[in-house]
């Protein structure tokens, strides 16, 4: 093997350790003689363990991220002096940011904060990039390569229970309706009222043909609490399906005043109203409809049905 000449081989030591040298004293720009220490603690006053707290200095425009343990604290040691931006996420709780001016080298004051629980699942960048890759191959019908992605997450952030939902819907598309319910299941082991999770897992039974066991977990949904229209209209139809019109009615009836264009909702509770006899309401129901949709196939059935009405 040819050697390089001796003055060629140090010029590119020094070169590549020059090099070295510039690389990393860009990426430790934020490096300094500056400490801080903080604690995150649930509304409470109970320590959050494992929230991820990131800081960016503003003289630099660089940052690291450093996690709090159990007992709520982080550190932040060995950072330059100025303003810094600091952000605090962790599934299940409202992000917070906050700005502080950092002494370098004096002693700089502990930082406590609160974050609130959030209502569902919060999202951050991270969990939307795996989300989206998870729902993409949903969308394609690739579903064990989805149950992966969603599986991975759970991995990395436990608190995000509400991935079971996608998991269970994976599931309930390969017409694998025992683990769908399973999947769902864990859901009410965090949030055992949680509405979604007991429809879906009624209508895992409604699939398998069991149809008192679908209605026992229907019953479970506490009617008053409900306000998608449509899981009330999901629900009214399974009840229609089932021969049960006038629980189907009640449910029509409330996603319609939810919604006064839901034209699905509407055309079901005028035929519920006609199955029932009812049939003024029925005329007024289909009538509505026509206000809102006067030239679709499904319209003219409802002119049909309001002639035969009239003729009563």
């Amino acid at each position: 093997m040819k050697r390089l000449p001796v003055k060629i081989a140090i010029f590119m030591f020094l070169s590549s350790l020059f090099l070295f040298s510039v690389s990393s004293l860009f990426a430790q720009e934020h490096k300094g003689q500056g400490r801080l220490i903080g604690y995150v603690f649930d509304e409470q006053g109970n320590p959050l363990e494992g929230v991820k707290v990131k800081l960016f200095s503003l003289r630099t425009q660089s940052g690291f991220e450093v996690v709090t343990d159990k007992n709520g604290k982080w550190t932040a040691a060995w950072i330059r002096g100025g303003g810094w931006n600091i952000d605090f996420e962790k599934f299940g709780y409202l992000p917070r940011k906050i700005s502080v001016e950092v002494q370098e080298f004096g002693r700089n004051p502990e930082i406590k904060i609160n974050l609130k629980k959030a209502e569902g699942l919060v999202m951050t960048d991270e969990l939307k990039d795996f989300l989206q890759k998870g729902n993409d191959l949903f969308d394609q019908k690739r579903y064990d390569e989805a149950i992966i992605v969603y599986e991975e997450i759970l991995r990395k952030y436990p608190e995000a229970y509400l991935i079971y939902k996608n998991i269970g819907n994976c599931y309930f598309n390969q017409e694998k309706y025992e683990e769908a319910e399973a999947a769902y299941l864990k859901i009410l082991e965090k949030d055992p009222r949680n509405i979604d999770a007991i429809i879906l897992i009624g209508n895992t039974y409604a699939n398998r043909g069991q149809i008192e066991k679908a209605l026992e977990w229907y019953n479970k949904v506490e009617f008053e609490k409900i306000e998608d229209p449509i899981v009330l209209y999901n629900l009214g139809t399974n009840y229609y399906n089932n021969s049960k019109f006038e629980e189907a009615l009640k449910f029509y009836q409330r996603a319609v005043e939810l919604q006064k264009d839901f034209l699905d909702a509407l055309y079901q509770l005028g035929l519920t109203y006609l199955t029932l006899n009812k049939t003024a309401e029925a005329i007024q129901t289909f009538e509505n409809y026509l206000k809102r949709d006067a030239d679709s196939d499904r319209a003219g059935q409802v002119r049909s049905f309001l002639e035969y009405l009239k003729k009563k």
